[in-house]
């Protein structure tokens, strides 16, 4: 199976030349970050996608409205819109292989919502990009248990799998066999691939033993978005042709790593955590073959 593991850099502070040869060491085929990130800021758009294509390295570009991660109430549908529109615009210059976005918000009305997706979904579609949505908590995609019904009623919608954020909506881990992933399998494009557990978005290192059953029930899942892929491409319809299977260790700061009390020390390494990630992701997802 195609399988594309790329390089997060949130929280990097280094120059783009720098990201670029982390990557190329460690492994993996590209870099995913926000279209706002600091090493796109340096420089023209045109010169950063050529620095990555001559490291022949792909890009998963991210796009967040609402003014940050977590949106401002303030925002409303029509400056989600116009943010993603202004965003999806300047996409093209960096030739991305795929853009994933973080949109919409968990407080609007179901009125809201439905004047808002559909032009969401139109916008990502006439970009011409492979463009998907998170599942990302304070966001409209927050609550596992209303995605069956999110895909009746906007069946366009692509999806970025970030199960993480669920297992602390919902205050459980995500097993294959529960609705919302049976429900979004055909829908995902893209995959997060942070470990969380039933309190939190992220365990302090995916391979402890004690966080084994989290760790395999996220694989589970993983497996059953991959199985839905490989069907896809086994058997295309239509003119959306399926793209590689990529993933984004993404294992991140910002509250997400914990960290000691009083000296504020982080409890691991997140470079080795996602490069660690990635090579047990090549071990679990590459060679295997679903149909």
């Amino acid at each position: 199976m195609d399988l594309l593991l790329f390089h997060s850099l949130w929280g990097f502070e280094g120059p783009l030349e720098a990201a670029l040869v982390r990557a190329q060491t460690r492994g993996f085929d590209g870099l995913e970050l926000n279209l706002r990130h600091p090493v796109l800021l340096e420089r023209p758009l045109a010169d950063a996608a050529d620095q990555v294509r001559q490291a022949n390295l792909a890009l998963v570009l991210e796009l967040v409205t609402g003014g940050d991660y977590v949106p401002d109430l303030a925002c409303g549908v029509d400056d989600h819109l116009a943010e993603l529109e202004q965003q999806l615009a300047a996409c093209p210059g960096l030739a991305p292989l795929k853009v994933t976005v973080i949109t919409g918000s968990d407080s609007w009305s179901w009125p809201e919502q439905e004047r808002f997706w559909p032009r969401a979904i139109a916008l990502a579609e006439a970009s011409g990009l492979a463009v998907s949505f998170e599942t990302h908590r304070s966001r409209s995609l927050a609550n596992p248990w209303a995605m069956a019904d999110w895909l009746a009623a906007f069946p366009g919608l692509r999806l970025t799998a970030d199960l993480s954020h669920w297992c602390v909506v919902a205050e459980r881990l995500m097993t294959p066999e529960l609705a919302p992933i049976q429900a979004m399998a055909a829908h995902v494009d893209h995959i997060h691939a942070r470990i969380g557990h039933a309190q939190g978005p992220q365990v302090n290192h995916p391979f402890a033993p004690e966080h084994q059953q989290a760790l395999a029930a996220h694989l589970a899942c993983w497996k059953v978005f991959a199985a839905s892929q490989a069907y896809r491409k086994a058997n295309p319809s239509g003119d959306r042709q399926p793209r590689p299977l990529t993933l984004t260790p993404e294992f991140g700061p910002d509250g997400y790593l914990q960290t000691l009390p009083f000296t504020n020390q982080p409890v691991a390494d997140l470079l080795e955590i996602n490069t660690a990630m990635a090579s047990w992701l090549r071990q679990e997802l590459g060679p295997w073959n679903p149909v």
